[in-house]
C-alpha cells in the first residue's frame, strides 16, 4: 500500500489502488482526442529476439489512447530491418520504424556530422534523440512518452499511469518521471540507484554543501527510471547525453528549463524487472562500471555549470564520504530485505560499492583532465536553425525505407 508522503520539491503521485486502470484509460482516450500522444520505443534488434518485447507489444495492442508509436531500431542490417517491420506490423496504432543503421538515416547523420551536430557515440541516447527529432518533424503530437523495450513485467497500466499526469488538461505538469520498486525473483535489485546514486547525492551534500539541484535529484524515488513522459513543447530545447548518463541528463535539463511545479513523479508499478547489466569489474567500458562513471561525470558537469569548483582533493574526500554512507546503507537495505522476505548478498553489495567508489574518483579525474568534454547532443532547435530541411528529409528517409524494404 502506498503512502501519502510528499518531499516538498517534486510532486509525487501515488498508486493507492483506489481507481481501476480502465478508468484512467477511458479518460486518456478522451484527452487524446485533442492531445495526441506519441510513444517512443528505443530498441536494439536483439530485443526483438527476447521475451520482454513480445509481451510489451501484446499490451500495447490493447491501448487506444496512443496515436503514434515511434520505434528507433539500432544494430540491425537490412534483413533484420525487414524482420522488424513484420514484427511491429501487428500494432494497431500508426507506427514508424527508424532504421538508424540504414543508408538513408546514415546520410542524415552524415549531414549532422558535417555541421558539427552529430551525436558523439552510438547508444540509447542517440537512438532517443533521433526519435525525438522525427516526432517533432511529424508535428502531430502534444504528449510524448518513452520507455525501454526490455521490461519483463510490463503492463498497459504502467503506460496509462505514466502518461496521465501530462495528458490531463487539468494538471499543470509538463514532465513526469515513473518510479517503482525494483523487485524480482525474491531479490532486491536496482543496484546503481541504491548503491551509487542515493549515497553519492548524500555524500555530495556533505562534501560541497547543500545545493538546490541535489535536493531536486534526491526528491526522485527512482532517478534512473527509463520511463518518462512530457509535453511535446519542451522537447525542442532539451539537450540529452549520448552516454549512460541519459536519465540523469534528462532530469538536469528539466531542472534547467522548468519550474519544479511543472515536474512530477508517478508510481507506475508495484514491481518491476528488466534486463540486468553485468557489473563488469574487469572492463570499465562496459556494464554497470561504465554506467557508474558516466552518471558521475553527468553529475559533476552539471554541478560545475552551477558554479561548483572541483579539485583532486574534493574527489578524494567525496570517495571516502560516499564509501562510508554506502556501507551504512547496505545494512539498511539488508534489514529491509529481511523484513520483506527478500534476498540481498551483502558480500556482492560491498564489492559493488568498492567498484563504484573507485569509479567516482576515475570520473572525477576524467572531468578535471578534460573539462571541455560534453556528451550532450545539440537540441533540435539548433538543428532546425542549422539545417532547416533536415527534419523534413528525415521523414522522407523513413518513408522511403518503409516503401523500398516492405
Amino acid at each position: 500500500m502506498a503512502d501519502f508522503h510528499q518531499n516538498g520539491n517534486v510532486a509525487t503521485l501515488h498508486n493507492l489502488h483506489s481507481v481501476k486502470p480502465e478508468k484512467l484509460e477511458r479518460e486518456l482516450e478522451i484527452f487524446s482526442k485533442t492531445r495526441k500522444i506519441t510513444l517512443i520505443l528505443p530498441s536494439l534488434f536483439s530485443e526483438l529476439e527476447g521475451v520482454a518485447l513480445k509481451n510489451i507489444l501484446d499490451e500495447l495492442s490493447k491501448v487506444k489512447f496512443i496515436s503514434h508509436i515511434v520505434i528507433g531500431l539500432d544494430r540491425a542490417n537490412e534483413a533484420e530491418y525487414r524482420f522488424a517491420k513484420k514484427y511491429f506490423a501487428r500494432l494497431p496504432q500508426k507506427h514508424s520504424v527508424l532504421w538508424n543503421d540504414g543508408p538513408r538515416m546514415k546520410a542524415v547523420s552524415d549531414r549532422l556530422e558535417k555541421a558539427g551536430l552529430s551525436p558523439i557515440e552510438a547508444g540509447k541516447g542517440r537512438n532517443v534523440w533521433f526519435c525525438i527529432g522525427y516526432t517533432l518533424a511529424q508535428q502531430n503530437s502534444a504528449v510524448v512518452a518513452l520507455h525501454d523495450c526490455d521490461i519483463l513485467t510490463y503492463s498497459k497500466e504502467m503506460l496509462a499511469r505514466l502518461v496521465y499526469p501530462v495528458a490531463n488538461p487539468g494538471f499543470s505538469y509538463q514532465f513526469c518521471k515513473g518510479f517503482y520498486p525494483r523487485l524480482a525473483d525474491g531479490k532486491m535489485n536496482g543496484r546503481v540507484t541504491r548503491l551509487l546514486v542515493t549515497p553519492l547525492l548524500m555524500a555530495l551534500k556533505r562534501t560541497i554543501g547543500d545545493r538546490n539541484y541535489l535536493s531536486y535529484l534526491r526528491s526522485f524515488r527512482y532517478p534512473l527510471a527509463g520511463e518518462f513522459a512530457m509535453r511535446t513543447q519542451i522537447l525542442p530545447d532539451m539537450r540529452i547525453p549520448s552516454d549512460w548518463g541519459l536519465e540523469i541528463g534528462v532530469l538536469s535539463e528539466v531542472w534547467r528549463n522548468l519550474s519544479e511545479k511543472a515536474v512530477c513523479q508517478v508510481e507506475i508499478a508495484d514491481a518491476y524487472d528488466h534486463k540486468h547489466q553485468p557489473l563488469s569489474e574487469e572492463d570499465a567500458t562496459k556494464g554497470l562500471s561504465r554506467m557508474s562513471i558516466d552518471i558521475c561525470k553527468a553529475l559533476f558537469r552539471k554541478l560545475a555549470t552551477d558554479g561548483t569548483i572541483f579539485s583532486h582533493e574534493t574527489f578524494r574526500t567525496l570517495k571516502a564520504t560516499y564509501y562510508r554512507i554506502a556501507l551504512d546503507m547496505i545494512e539498511t537495505y539488508y534489514n529491509d530485505a529481511v523484513m520483506n522476505g527478500l534476498r540481498v548478498d551483502r558480500h556482492t553489495e560491498e564489492r559493488t560499492v568498492e567498484l563504484f567508489a573507485s569509479n567516482i574518483v576515475e570520473a572525477g579525474i576524467t572531468f578535471l583532465e578534460n573539462p571541455m568534454e560534453t556528451p550532450f547532443i545539440a537540441n533540435w532547435s539548433r538543428v532546425q536553425s542549422a539545417d532547416p530541411d533536415l527534419m523534413r528529409d528525415m521523414i522522407e528517409a523513413v518513408k522511403e525505407d518503409n516503401r523500398d524494404f516492405a
